[in-house]
Protein backbone atom coordinates (compact mmCIF):
# COMPACT_ATOMS: atom_id res chain seq x y z
CA UNK A 1 0.00 0.00 0.00
CA UNK A 2 1.68 3.51 -0.77
CA UNK A 3 -0.74 6.74 -0.11
CA UNK A 4 -0.14 10.54 -0.49
CA UNK A 5 -2.55 12.51 0.89
CA UNK A 6 -2.66 16.50 2.67
CA UNK A 7 -1.88 16.64 6.33
CA UNK A 8 -4.79 18.09 7.23
CA UNK A 9 -7.43 15.58 5.74
CA UNK A 10 -5.11 12.79 7.42
CA UNK A 11 -5.57 15.03 10.35
CA UNK A 12 -9.31 15.07 10.79
CA UNK A 13 -9.57 11.39 9.26
CA UNK A 14 -7.18 9.66 12.03
CA UNK A 15 -8.54 11.68 15.08
CA UNK A 16 -12.03 10.94 14.90
CA UNK A 17 -11.12 7.24 14.41
CA UNK A 18 -8.58 7.57 17.02
CA UNK A 19 -10.57 8.61 19.71
CA UNK A 20 -12.98 5.28 19.58
CA UNK A 21 -9.86 3.77 20.96
CA UNK A 22 -10.14 2.88 24.04
CA UNK A 23 -6.65 3.79 26.05
CA UNK A 24 -5.95 0.72 28.17
CA UNK A 25 -6.72 -2.87 25.72
CA UNK A 26 -5.95 -6.06 26.60
CA UNK A 27 -6.42 -7.23 23.07
CA UNK A 28 -3.68 -5.52 20.91
CA UNK A 29 -5.49 -5.23 17.57
CA UNK A 30 -8.34 -2.84 19.11
CA UNK A 31 -5.63 -0.23 19.52
CA UNK A 32 -4.89 -0.13 16.39
CA UNK A 33 -6.53 1.64 13.50
CA UNK A 34 -7.42 -0.03 9.94
CA UNK A 35 -6.37 1.38 7.03
CA UNK A 36 -7.89 0.51 3.64
CA UNK A 37 -6.55 2.42 0.56
CA UNK A 38 -8.61 2.12 -3.19
CA UNK A 39 -9.77 3.90 -5.48
CA UNK A 40 -9.15 7.77 -4.67
CA UNK A 41 -9.67 7.42 -0.99
CA UNK A 42 -8.68 5.81 2.39
CA UNK A 43 -10.74 5.35 5.10
CA UNK A 44 -9.76 4.72 9.00
CA UNK A 45 -11.44 2.07 10.77
CA UNK A 46 -11.32 2.18 14.73
CA UNK A 47 -13.76 0.44 16.85
CA UNK A 48 -13.73 -1.00 20.65
CA UNK A 49 -16.56 -4.03 19.80
CA UNK A 50 -19.19 -1.54 20.93
CA UNK A 51 -18.64 1.55 18.60
CA UNK A 52 -17.08 1.62 15.01
CA UNK A 53 -16.69 4.30 13.56
CA UNK A 54 -15.30 4.62 9.82
CA UNK A 55 -13.52 8.14 7.95
CA UNK A 56 -12.92 8.53 4.20
CA UNK A 57 -10.70 11.28 3.20
CA UNK A 58 -9.33 11.60 -0.55
CA UNK A 59 -5.71 11.00 -1.87
CA UNK A 60 -3.82 9.72 -4.16
CA UNK A 61 -3.30 6.00 -4.09
CA UNK A 62 -0.87 4.50 -5.63
CA UNK A 63 -0.86 1.21 -4.67
CA UNK A 64 -3.95 -0.31 -2.93
CA UNK A 65 -3.76 -2.17 0.26
CA UNK A 66 -4.33 -2.51 4.18
CA UNK A 67 -3.06 -2.62 7.03
CA UNK A 68 -3.52 -1.57 11.14
CA UNK A 69 -1.29 0.53 13.07
CA UNK A 70 -1.16 1.84 16.87
CA UNK A 71 -4.22 4.44 16.52
CA UNK A 72 -2.70 7.20 19.04
CA UNK A 73 0.95 7.02 18.07
CA UNK A 74 -0.04 7.55 14.64
CA UNK A 75 -2.60 10.58 15.50
CA UNK A 76 0.34 11.87 17.56
CA UNK A 77 2.73 12.33 14.62
CA UNK A 78 0.30 13.16 12.36
CA UNK A 79 -0.67 16.28 14.73
CA UNK A 80 2.93 17.11 15.03
CA UNK A 81 3.61 17.50 11.14
CA UNK A 82 4.11 20.63 9.42
CA UNK A 83 0.51 22.74 8.29
CA UNK A 84 0.05 22.14 4.57
CA UNK A 85 2.29 19.18 4.40
CA UNK A 86 1.98 16.36 1.83
CA UNK A 87 2.55 12.92 3.51
CA UNK A 88 3.60 9.80 1.95
CA UNK A 89 2.05 6.52 3.94
CA UNK A 90 3.48 3.05 2.92
CA UNK A 91 2.69 -0.27 4.36
CA UNK A 92 5.35 -3.13 3.48
CA UNK A 93 3.50 -6.70 4.27
CA UNK A 94 7.28 -8.19 4.29
CA UNK A 95 8.75 -6.32 7.41
CA UNK A 96 5.38 -5.87 8.57
CA UNK A 97 5.97 -1.98 8.98
CA UNK A 98 4.20 1.26 8.32
CA UNK A 99 6.30 3.99 7.07
CA UNK A 100 5.33 7.98 7.41
CA UNK A 101 7.03 10.56 5.05
CA UNK A 102 6.99 14.26 4.77
CA UNK A 103 9.92 16.21 3.69
CA UNK A 104 12.82 15.56 5.88
CA UNK A 105 10.89 13.67 8.51
CA UNK A 106 10.42 9.39 8.44
CA UNK A 107 8.19 7.45 10.70
CA UNK A 108 8.55 3.41 10.54
CA UNK A 109 6.02 1.98 12.79
CA UNK A 110 5.07 -1.66 13.78
CA UNK A 111 2.08 -3.28 12.04
CA UNK A 112 -0.31 -5.63 13.09
CA UNK A 113 -2.11 -7.95 10.24
CA UNK A 114 -5.65 -6.60 9.12
CA UNK A 115 -7.19 -10.21 8.56
CA UNK A 116 -7.13 -9.93 12.99
CA UNK A 117 -9.19 -6.48 13.09
CA UNK A 118 -12.34 -7.14 14.07
CA UNK A 119 -15.25 -5.78 12.03
CA UNK A 120 -18.62 -4.93 13.39
CA UNK A 121 -21.69 -7.32 12.08
CA UNK A 122 -23.91 -5.94 10.04
CA UNK A 123 -27.54 -5.05 10.76
CA UNK A 124 -30.15 -5.66 9.67
CA UNK A 125 -31.95 -1.77 10.07
CA UNK A 126 -35.67 -1.51 10.82
CA UNK A 127 -35.36 2.39 10.24
CA UNK A 128 -33.76 4.43 7.98
CA UNK A 129 -33.92 8.15 7.65
CA UNK A 130 -32.22 11.84 7.02
CA UNK A 131 -32.11 14.34 9.83
CA UNK A 132 -30.43 18.19 9.66
CA UNK A 133 -27.22 17.96 11.81
CA UNK A 134 -28.70 21.05 13.36
CA UNK A 135 -32.23 19.24 14.87
CA UNK A 136 -29.97 15.92 16.53
CA UNK A 137 -27.28 18.05 17.68
CA UNK A 138 -30.10 20.49 19.87
CA UNK A 139 -31.44 16.54 20.72
CA UNK A 140 -28.05 15.54 22.23
CA UNK A 141 -26.92 18.85 23.41
CA UNK A 142 -29.53 19.92 25.41
CA UNK A 143 -30.23 16.22 26.99
CA UNK A 144 -26.64 15.11 27.56
CA UNK A 145 -25.69 16.91 30.71
CA UNK A 146 -28.58 14.74 32.53
CA UNK A 147 -27.43 10.94 31.54
CA UNK A 148 -26.86 8.99 34.48
CA UNK A 149 -22.62 7.91 35.12
CA UNK A 150 -23.96 5.48 37.92
CA UNK A 151 -23.04 2.17 36.30
CA UNK A 152 -26.03 -0.27 38.29
CA UNK A 153 -28.38 1.49 36.65
CA UNK A 154 -26.74 1.17 33.22
CA UNK A 155 -30.01 1.64 31.54
CA UNK A 156 -29.89 5.13 32.30
CA UNK A 157 -26.34 5.53 31.07
CA UNK A 158 -27.00 6.96 27.62
CA UNK A 159 -29.86 9.34 25.69
CA UNK A 160 -33.25 7.59 25.06
CA UNK A 161 -34.03 8.57 21.29
CA UNK A 162 -37.85 7.59 19.96
CA UNK A 163 -41.08 8.48 18.71
CA UNK A 164 -43.32 10.12 20.74
CA UNK A 165 -46.32 12.02 21.17
CA UNK A 166 -46.34 15.98 21.03
CA UNK A 167 -48.69 18.77 21.84
CA UNK A 168 -48.87 19.14 17.84
CA UNK A 169 -48.62 15.61 16.87
CA UNK A 170 -45.66 13.18 16.60
CA UNK A 171 -42.26 14.29 17.61
CA UNK A 172 -38.59 13.00 17.77
CA UNK A 173 -37.50 13.16 21.63
CA UNK A 174 -34.44 12.68 23.41
CA UNK A 175 -34.51 12.07 27.11
CA UNK A 176 -32.03 11.59 29.53
CA UNK A 177 -31.81 11.58 33.12
CA UNK A 178 -29.92 10.13 36.40
CA UNK A 179 -33.05 10.37 38.67
CA UNK A 180 -31.75 13.76 40.04
CA UNK A 181 -32.45 15.71 37.04
CA UNK A 182 -34.56 14.82 33.81
CA UNK A 183 -33.86 16.74 30.08
CA UNK A 184 -36.73 15.85 27.40
CA UNK A 185 -35.99 17.52 24.25
CA UNK A 186 -38.43 17.12 21.31
CA UNK A 187 -37.71 17.97 17.68
CA UNK A 188 -40.07 18.09 14.18
CA UNK A 189 -40.21 14.17 13.36
CA UNK A 190 -38.07 13.60 10.17
CA UNK A 191 -39.57 11.79 7.06
CA UNK A 192 -39.39 8.02 7.63
CA UNK A 193 -38.72 8.01 11.19
CA UNK A 194 -42.06 7.46 12.22
CA UNK A 195 -41.40 3.30 12.75
CA UNK A 196 -38.30 3.66 14.56
CA UNK A 197 -37.84 1.61 17.21
CA UNK A 198 -36.80 3.53 20.80
CA UNK A 199 -33.16 3.19 21.39
CA UNK A 200 -31.13 3.91 23.96
CA UNK A 201 -28.16 6.05 22.62
CA UNK A 202 -24.82 5.50 25.32
CA UNK A 203 -22.83 7.98 26.36
CA UNK A 204 -20.15 7.44 24.49
CA UNK A 205 -21.58 7.09 21.06
CA UNK A 206 -23.45 10.32 21.99
CA UNK A 207 -19.77 12.03 22.92
CA UNK A 208 -18.60 10.62 18.97
CA UNK A 209 -21.94 11.71 17.50
CA UNK A 210 -21.18 15.50 18.38
CA UNK A 211 -18.12 15.52 16.08
CA UNK A 212 -20.32 14.60 12.98
CA UNK A 213 -22.74 17.28 13.58
CA UNK A 214 -20.84 20.63 13.80
CA UNK A 215 -22.18 21.13 9.84
CA UNK A 216 -25.37 23.66 9.58
CA UNK A 217 -25.81 22.39 6.11
CA UNK A 218 -24.98 18.51 6.99
CA UNK A 219 -27.61 15.83 6.32
CA UNK A 220 -27.46 13.07 8.54
CA UNK A 221 -28.27 9.33 7.52
CA UNK A 222 -30.09 7.72 10.81
CA UNK A 223 -30.55 3.77 10.53
CA UNK A 224 -32.02 2.25 13.70
CA UNK A 225 -32.52 -1.25 14.67
CA UNK A 226 -33.13 -2.71 18.24
CA UNK A 227 -29.77 -3.44 19.13
CA UNK A 228 -27.71 -0.96 16.66
CA UNK A 229 -27.71 2.36 15.54
CA UNK A 230 -25.86 4.16 13.15
CA UNK A 231 -25.10 7.87 12.04
CA UNK A 232 -23.52 8.58 8.79
CA UNK A 233 -22.11 11.79 6.51
CA UNK A 234 -21.06 11.60 3.15
CA UNK A 235 -17.25 11.36 5.09
CA UNK A 236 -18.02 9.21 7.83
CA UNK A 237 -20.32 6.56 9.58
CA UNK A 238 -20.43 6.09 13.29
CA UNK A 239 -22.12 2.70 14.34
CA UNK A 240 -22.91 1.80 18.43
CA UNK A 241 -24.49 -1.03 19.70
CA UNK A 242 -27.43 0.45 21.78
CA UNK A 243 -27.85 -0.34 25.54
CA UNK A 244 -29.34 -3.56 26.22
CA UNK A 245 -32.54 -1.93 28.60
CA UNK A 246 -36.01 -0.57 29.08
CA UNK A 247 -35.91 3.12 29.61
CA UNK A 248 -38.18 3.72 32.69
CA UNK A 249 -41.22 5.81 32.27
CA UNK A 250 -40.43 9.44 32.61
CA UNK A 251 -43.65 10.94 32.03
CA UNK A 252 -44.48 10.00 35.41
CA UNK A 253 -41.39 12.46 37.14
CA UNK A 254 -42.62 15.18 35.21
CA UNK A 255 -44.83 17.05 37.67
CA UNK A 256 -47.92 18.55 36.08
CA UNK A 257 -49.46 20.23 38.98
CA UNK A 258 -46.65 22.78 39.82
CA UNK A 259 -48.50 26.16 39.28
CA UNK A 260 -45.99 28.61 41.53
CA UNK A 261 -44.37 30.47 38.16
CA UNK A 262 -40.76 32.19 38.24
CA UNK A 263 -39.68 33.86 35.03
CA UNK A 264 -36.21 35.17 35.92
CA UNK A 265 -32.83 36.39 32.80
CA UNK A 266 -31.27 32.95 32.37
CA UNK A 267 -28.26 34.14 31.44
CA UNK A 268 -28.13 36.73 35.00
CA UNK A 269 -29.62 33.64 36.92
CA UNK A 270 -26.87 31.16 36.15
CA UNK A 271 -24.45 34.01 37.10
CA UNK A 272 -25.86 34.50 40.26
CA UNK A 273 -25.85 30.55 41.23
CA UNK A 274 -22.39 30.29 39.97
CA UNK A 275 -21.09 33.63 42.05
CA UNK A 276 -22.95 32.36 45.39
CA UNK A 277 -21.59 28.42 44.74
CA UNK A 278 -17.88 29.62 45.23
CA UNK A 279 -18.74 29.06 48.56
CA UNK A 280 -20.28 25.93 49.20
CA UNK A 281 -18.96 23.17 50.63
CA UNK A 282 -17.94 20.23 48.13
CA UNK A 283 -20.17 17.57 49.42
CA UNK A 284 -23.25 19.35 49.42
CA UNK A 285 -23.01 21.95 46.71
CA UNK A 286 -26.51 23.46 47.97
CA UNK A 287 -28.10 26.67 47.60
CA UNK A 288 -30.98 27.94 48.63
CA UNK A 289 -33.71 30.04 46.80
CA UNK A 290 -36.08 32.38 48.44
CA UNK A 291 -39.11 33.55 46.55
CA UNK A 292 -41.31 36.62 47.64
CA UNK A 293 -43.03 39.23 45.20
CA UNK A 294 -40.94 39.89 41.87
CA UNK A 295 -37.73 39.22 43.79
CA UNK A 296 -35.28 36.23 43.96
CA UNK A 297 -32.67 35.47 46.81
CA UNK A 298 -29.89 33.29 46.44
CA UNK A 299 -28.12 32.29 49.44
CA UNK A 300 -25.16 29.92 50.77
CA UNK A 301 -24.45 29.29 53.93
CA UNK A 302 -21.53 26.42 54.76
CA UNK A 303 -20.40 26.91 57.75
CA UNK A 304 -16.97 25.35 57.32
CA UNK A 305 -16.55 27.71 54.57
CA UNK A 306 -18.36 30.91 54.94
CA UNK A 307 -21.59 32.35 53.58
CA UNK A 308 -23.05 34.61 50.24
CA UNK A 309 -26.36 36.48 49.04
CA UNK A 310 -27.20 37.95 46.02
CA UNK A 311 -30.97 39.21 44.80
CA UNK A 312 -32.26 39.27 41.67
CA UNK A 313 -35.23 41.28 40.31
CA UNK A 314 -37.64 38.40 38.64
CA UNK A 315 -41.12 38.16 38.01
CA UNK A 316 -43.00 36.23 40.70
CA UNK A 317 -46.67 37.03 41.80
CA UNK A 318 -47.26 33.50 44.15
CA UNK A 319 -46.63 33.44 47.91
CA UNK A 320 -43.34 33.06 49.51
CA UNK A 321 -41.31 30.09 48.99
CA UNK A 322 -37.82 28.97 50.21
CA UNK A 323 -36.24 25.72 48.35
CA UNK A 324 -33.01 24.36 47.74
CA UNK A 325 -31.30 22.83 44.78
CA UNK A 326 -27.41 21.57 44.25
CA UNK A 327 -25.77 24.52 42.57
CA UNK A 328 -24.14 22.04 39.83
CA UNK A 329 -27.90 21.33 38.83
CA UNK A 330 -29.16 24.39 38.71
CA UNK A 331 -25.88 26.04 36.63
CA UNK A 332 -26.23 22.64 33.76
CA UNK A 333 -30.22 23.50 33.34
CA UNK A 334 -29.64 27.23 33.51
CA UNK A 335 -26.55 26.59 30.66
CA UNK A 336 -29.30 24.96 28.79
CA UNK A 337 -31.56 28.16 27.82
CA UNK A 338 -31.20 29.64 24.07
CA UNK A 339 -33.83 32.30 24.66
CA UNK A 340 -33.58 35.38 27.23
CA UNK A 341 -35.70 33.87 29.97
CA UNK A 342 -36.11 30.93 32.20
CA UNK A 343 -39.19 29.83 33.67
CA UNK A 344 -39.57 27.66 36.30
CA UNK A 345 -42.84 26.10 37.77
CA UNK A 346 -42.77 25.54 41.50
CA UNK A 347 -44.86 23.07 43.86
CA UNK A 348 -43.48 22.78 47.17
CA UNK A 349 -40.14 23.04 48.59
CA UNK A 350 -40.17 19.29 48.06
CA UNK A 351 -41.75 18.49 45.19
CA UNK A 352 -39.33 18.11 41.80
CA UNK A 353 -39.22 21.60 39.79
CA UNK A 354 -40.20 22.29 36.37
CA UNK A 355 -37.95 24.42 33.99
CA UNK A 356 -38.79 25.66 30.54
CA UNK A 357 -37.24 28.03 27.89
CA UNK A 358 -39.56 30.77 27.50
CA UNK A 359 -42.85 29.31 26.25
CA UNK A 360 -40.89 26.86 24.04
CA UNK A 361 -42.92 23.07 25.32
CA UNK A 362 -40.73 21.16 23.27
CA UNK A 363 -37.63 21.44 25.84
CA UNK A 364 -38.48 20.07 29.11
CA UNK A 365 -35.91 19.83 32.33
CA UNK A 366 -37.01 18.48 36.04
CA UNK A 367 -34.79 18.96 38.52
CA UNK A 368 -35.19 17.84 42.29
CA UNK A 369 -35.05 19.90 45.17
CA UNK A 370 -32.22 18.84 48.11
CA UNK A 371 -32.99 19.93 51.74
CA UNK A 372 -30.92 23.18 52.97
Amino acid sequence: MKISIERSALLKAVAQAQSVVERRNTIPILANVLIEAEGDSVTFRATDLDIEVVDRAPAVVERAGATTVAATTLHEIVRKLPDGALVTVLADPASGRLTVETGRTTFSLATLPREDFPVMASSEYASNFAAPAPLLRRLFDKSKFAISTEETRYYLNGVYMHVADGEDGKVLRCVATDGHRLARIDSDLPDGAGEMPGVIVPRKTVGELRKLLDDDEAEIAVSVSETKVRFATPAITLTSKVIDGTFPDYSRVIPQGNTRRLEVDAAEFAKAVDRVATVSSERSRAVKLQLDEDRLTLSVNAPDSGAAEEELAVAYADERLEIGFNAKYLLEIASQVDRENAVFMFNSSGDPTLMREGNDPSAVYVVMPMRV
